[in-house]
């Protein structure tokens, strides 16, 4: 039996890993343009395709058993 990870969980990651990288690309974009428009406009479509396609990536890779290891019940 392989461990799973429940879609729920697969989200959580996703969106916190995202708000993590939000914060990043917001200071980064802003410290090279010095716009705030710009550095909302890039983190807003930048953050929302990246955490659909994350999502999208953790499901599959849920489905992959290779690299995992088979869990005994005891």
């Amino acid at each position: 039996m392989y461990a799973r990870e429940s879609s729920h969980r697969s989200l959580v990651k996703a969106l916190t890993f995202r708000a993590l990288i939000l914060t990043a690309d917001s200071v980064i974009v802003y410290w090279i343009t010095k716009k705030l428009d710009v550095a909302l406009g890039v983190m807003i479509f930048s953050n929302l395709s990246s955490t659909i396609l994350y999502l999208f990536h953790e499901r599959i890779w849920n489905k992959v058993s290779w690299g995992r290891v088979k869990v005994t019940q005891q």
